[in-house]
């Protein structure tokens, strides 16, 4: 309350408590957002370290304290990962999330004004793509005039005819787009990367691929290569299907190498968080040693699930396309009530999703607050060890909460059932400790 004097014990110990109450839960539940993955226990050493409690202001051998030899050792290990992992001339680690890498490539590549290319929310753009009036990092942040791709709804992408023709009436405007982005929140298939690439060329304009969501599916080798494909730069958080730290990566050609780093250092950070960055070193390892397998086995459980929650009446979007190539799925759940409604009903049974809109929910009326759609990832089951026939069974607890209002007290058991085998990391060096031990070192 206002006014209220906290007790340093007290609150103390209370965080403490949540801290392990979170753990308790999240090992007895099916966690299944899309952007949220388990790291190894080896990232979570990384991240309990001292490196976190230091400086390294500047480049990999440029430092501007002292103090960083075995800072610089981990950095450089991460660069030369990254380098072998996305066939990358310039690989950039320090920016501290995904976001803060595009706000790096869009002060690189664009000035405020400048027009720019992006998916809208509803057609599964991130926020950090977004116009101004929606708070997005482009738009508020850069000042950038964001224009959205016209969206083939049947097919979940661009629109790339009506894409030429808005970027044929910008140009006749004398406002030709500087930059368009590829990748999405809602990412269920490849991006037409090449034809994108070449309509940029033609107005001297720089691509940018945010593959925050897919990047571990590129290290596997099963998505598809936006680098090769002939992208500018491609950003990334860390921790989604590379099932790294929380963190972020540019990975660019040599000729931005140079105002690539100074946008993100001095341009936008001091510290960037050296515990993580060590930690991306060691994703990036177990990324080049197990992610052939693991990418592949994401897509396979991604698949089997949409198909056995679409045999059991609900509308899993894109069936006639393989419902997708991803890591997620997109789910209509308007005939049992409103995304968020079905989003708690789940999480009071254990069964972690969320809530998301649909391409056409705008049409609709809805909004993001009571969309008509879930989104779902099999990412961090897949790295827990799941395989097809759990998400036969997922499905079906699923079905049992979403078609048949079960109770969801009497799914949760059922739900903790299914993940008591299913404790450790796998797809990683070590996994001694289990995926959710909650470690005390104080």
């Amino acid at each position: 309350m206002p006014g209220k004097r906290l007790a340093g014990r007290q609150s103390y110990e209370a965080i403490l408590k949540s801290i392990e109450d979170h753990h308790n839960a999240i090992r007895n539940s099916l966690p299944m957002i899309a952007s949220e993955n388990v790291p190894s226990p080896a990232v979570r050493e990384a991240l309990a370290s001292d490196f976190g409690n230091r400086y390294a202001e500047g480049w990999v051998g440029e430092r501007v304290y002292a103090g960083c030899r075995y800072l610089d050792e981990a950095e450089r290990l991460a660069i030369e990962l990254g380098k072998a992992l996305f066939k990358g001339e310039f690989v950039d680690v320090r920016p501290i999330s995904g976001v803060f890498a595009n706000l790096a490539v869009f002060s690189t590549f664009s000035n405020p004004g400048d027009v720019m290319m992006s998916f809208s929310i509803p057609t599964g753009g991130h926020i950090s793509h977004a116009k101004e009036k929606l708070g997005g990092t482009a738009g508020l942040v850069r000042k950038l005039d964001v224009n959205s791709y016209p969206f083939d709804e049947e097919e979940f992408n661009i629109d790339l005819d009506g894409t030429e023709k808005i970027v044929r009436e910008l140009d006749s405007q004398g406002k030709p787009p500087r930059i368009f982005v590829l990748g999405a929140s809602v990412f269920l298939f490849p991006h037409p990367v090449k034809e994108v690439v070449d309509l940029a060329k033609t107005y001297d304009a720089k691509v940018v691929y945010d593959a925050a969501h897919v990047a571990g599916l590129i290290a596997g080798g099963i998505f598809q290569d936006p680098l090769r494909d002939g992208v500018d730069a491609m950003t990334m958080s860390t921790h989604k299907t590379l099932a790294g730290p929380q963190h972020g990566t540019i990975v660019s050609w040599e000729e931005y190498a140079e105002p690539l780093k100074k946008a993100v250092f001095p341009g936008l950070s001091s510290n960037h968080h050296l515990h993580a960055v060590a930690g991306v070193a060691i994703a990036f390892a177990e990324a080049l040693e197990f992610y052939s397998d693991y990418s592949r086995a994401i897509v396979t459980n991604s698949k089997a699930l949409a198909q056995a929650l679409y045999e059991r009446g609900i509308e899993v979007l894109y069936e006639k396309k393989g419902f997708t190539e991803s890591h997620m799925m997109l789910v209509d759940v308007s005939k049992y009530g409103n995304g968020f409604e079905i989003e708690k009903r789940l999480e009071e049974a254990g069964i972690i999703v969320n809530r998301n809109l649909l391409p056409y929910d705008k049409r609709m009326g809805r909004d993001y607050r009571a969309p008509g759609g879930i989104r779902i990832g099999t990412q961090e089951l897949t790295r827990l060890g799941m395989g097809k026939s759990e998400m036969v069974e997922i499905a079906d607890l699923m079905k049992a909460i979403i078609v048949d209002n079960s109770d969801p007290k009497e799914i949760s058991l059922r739900v903790s059932e299914l993940r008591s085998p299913f404790q450790k990391v796998r797809y990683c060096f070590s996994s001694d400790t289990e995926a959710y031990a909650h470690v005390k070192i104080r």
